[in-house]
């Protein structure tokens, strides 16, 4: 009951957030349903059942990091002086925050499942004429509790992880270049090893395809965070001014919040890169299409999520600077600098991984 207050007595944009998350809770679970209602209609065809449901961990993964982010800066959950005292410590706050994430993400599934019944005729009948019958097995009869399984996936992954990540003495790492550079190697290892992946699932295998990819998605995101810190070491050199040593600093301190959203935003965009460039987007369903909305929104969100993050976690020190006489074009400039270095940097990152990508699938 007291995760339910502080749901509906939040202020309106934690409200937006937490809508976001639950509109991409139903679009996952619409994917899942869908996949679902393959199997169903196609029991001959296991394999490509498989696969459909497998295509659908990219979106569950970007929904339950949005939801995680969501949580972590959800002012509702954090703790403040006082609140012990009537019982809500640390430990009652993260379980707080994991129903909080819970009932966003069970009201998205349960959207989905109305959607999905729709769609299929359960309801009302068959709209559209027909139009999505073929898609969700219309007028063969579903099993329910596989579906309720498939529907209960997305809240127990988002709470699990919300309230995993916002445990109590949970270990915080320092923000050193020590830190922020310790998982470089990995990255690289694994995102050299799933373009050879790609490549050698090139020849017909769809499964090898995606599991190319998924390193790779992987690599990105753990070299996101030395990338950004670099970025933040090259303005410092050859003499910098302040809006150079201001700007560097910054994206040193915040490569790790900063570093993997951007590193998965930059696995998607060379997803993109590369299905464009093989498919053209002439091959691309509707249910495709839902999923890279899917996963591009999520991601997206989750990275602006982490700027507003950081740029209150920088507040104090931007007040100082303000007190000391710093003019507040000085740090508008800083922002357009550390966005375009960053820029200059990903996007064509992204460009070379989703054509290195794409370039076997030619063949």
């Amino acid at each position: 009951m007291l995760a339910l207050r502080l749901v509906r007595g939040a202020h309106p944009l934690v409200q937006l957030r937490r809508l976001l998350v639950a509109t991409a809770a139903a679009g996952v679970g619409f994917l899942l349903l869908c996949a679902l209602g393959y199997a169903v209609g196609h029991p001959a065809r296991s394999s490509d059942a498989a696969l459909r449901l497998l295509w659908c961990l990219p979106p569950l993964v970007a929904t339950t990091q949005l939801a995680v982010a969501v949580a972590r800066t959800d002012p509702s959950t954090r703790p403040r002086p006082g609140l012990s005292a009537i019982g809500l410590g640390p430990a009652r706050l993260t379980a707080v925050a994991a129903t909080s994430t819970a009932v966003s993400c069970t009201l998205g599934s349960l959207l989905a499942l109305l959607l999905f019944l729709h769609l299929r005729g359960d309801i009302t009948g068959l709209p559209f004429d027909g139009a999505a019958s073929g898609l969700l097995a219309a007028g063969k009869p579903m099993p329910l509790a596989a579906a309720l399984t498939l529907l209960a996936l997305v809240p127990l992954t988002a709470a699990t992880a919300a309230g995993l990540a916002l445990r109590p003495n949970r270990p915080v790492p320092p923000a050193t270049g020590r830190s922020a550079t310790a998982q470089l190697p990995w990255g690289v290892a694994l995102l050299t090893g799933g373009l050879a992946v790609e490549t050698y699932a090139a020849r017909g295998d769809d499964g090898g395809v995606f599991i190319g990819w998924f390193l790779t998605a992987i690599g990105l995101a753990m070299t996101g965070p030395a990338l950004v810190h670099g970025c933040g070491r090259l303005l410092q050199t050859l003499r910098p001014g302040a809006v150079r040593l201001l700007a560097g600093r910054v994206l040193m301190t915040e490569a790790l919040r900063v570093g993997r959203p951007l590193g998965i935003l930059s696995a998607v965009g060379s997803a993109g890169v590369a299905a464009a460039a093989y498919y053209g987007g002439a091959a691309f369903g509707p249910l495709t299409w839902l999923g890279a909305v899917v996963v591009v929104g999520c991601t997206t969100a989750t990275l602006v999520t982490a700027a507003l993050e950081s740029r209150r976690s920088r507040a104090r020190t931007t007040a100082a600077l303000l007190r000391l006489g710093a003019p507040p074009s000085m740090l508008r400039t800083t922002a357009l600098l550390r966005a375009g270095v960053l820029l200059a940097v990903f996007v064509p990152l992204t460009w070379v991984v989703g054509t290195l990508a794409a370039a076997p699938l030619r063949r």
